[in-house]
């Protein structure tokens, strides 16, 4: 039994197969190019295993249709991506492979993945908020193993912040919400405040300060709405260094009203290396699928 994953991005899909141990025995990396393009080559790759392929994990950026009973279920929605508002993207794959598909977003595709592999690393959890910082900005909860959202899933990106003192100038880049979390801390914010990629922007700079000030807000908010185990953060944004500025800024907002046993365990990066979350994920929930 093979099964498959599609990690879905902005900017690459990754396609991988795996056995039911989440082992990948290959994968590749596809530029998100047209809708047409993208997917067609997603099902060409995948075609060398049809014959053992026994369900697809598709992890998704968005908004994503999630609603099995909609018309437009499999669908991305309303995304900014150009080109690819209202795409069919679970169809085209029913009906070439025929086998059960399981349709999520990015996000709960890597909050998924590190739920299974707290568990394989003996440091189960059971429930975690995952957070993406990247290009754009996304989180998926898990609680005893289902994921938060019936009508829709959660847009805890886009969020409401208060403002930064010395941030008050900037009016953030979020297309819809201007400086919500997405509009304020994802990847492309650091060009449009410093003119220079976040790569090139040293720790030491006060923006850093400014980001973690808006992510610890975010992180207390996850943490008094769904009382999780864990926070995990990943994506390119994000790495161990700046997370020791947004823990001691999380506990400062949190001002001792709930306890919190060891932060450093509580607010952590992903267990999966090199933001590989959604992949293991996705073979768990392709897994899920095709055997129930």
């Amino acid at each position: 039994m093979l099964l498959g994953s599609i990690e879905a991005g902005g900017t690459k899909f990754v396609c991988a197969v795996g056995d039911t141990n989440y082992q990948v025995k290959d994968s590749i990396h596809i530029p998100t190019t047209t809708p047409e393009e993208t997917l067609q080559k997603c099902i060409d790759w995948f075609d060398q295993y049809k014959a053992d392929l026994s369900a697809i994990g598709i992890a998704s950026f968005g908004p994503i249709e999630i609603r099995k009973s909609s018309p437009k279920y499999g669908y991305i929605t309303s995304t900014p991506k150009p080109g690819w508002a209202d795409t069919n993207f679970v169809g085209p794959f029913k009906e070439h492979f025929n086998i059960p598909i399981y349709w999520t977003t990015d996000v709960n595709g890597s909050a998924y993945g590190e739920y299974v592999l707290s568990t394989l690393f003996n440091k189960r959890v059971n429930s975690l908020v995952y957070y993406t910082i990247g290009t754009g900005v996304g989180a998926g909860a898990v609680i005893d193993g289902k994921f938060v959202g019936e009508t829709g899933h959660p847009e805890m990106g886009h969020i409401r912040l208060k403002r930064h003192p010395d941030d008050l100038d900037f009016k953030g880049i979020c297309p819809f919400h201007g400086d919500c979390l997405e509009g304020l801390v994802s990847g492309p914010t650091f060009e449009a405040r410093t003119g220079k990629k976040g790569k090139d922007v040293p720790l030491t700079d006060h923006v850093w300060d400014i980001m973690a000030y808006y992510v610890a807000q975010a992180a207390l908010d996850a943490t008094l709405m769904f009382r999780p185990g864990q926070l995990v953060f990943g994506g390119g944004v994000v790495s161990e260094e700046f997370l020791k500025k947004v823990r001691p800024k999380f506990m400062e907002l949190l001002n001792n009203y709930i306890p919190i046993d060891n932060v450093d365990e509580y607010i952590t990066m992903p267990l999966a290396q090199n933001n590989g979350s959604a992949t293991i994920g996705d073979f768990a929930l392709a897994l899920k699928a095709a055997t129930e």
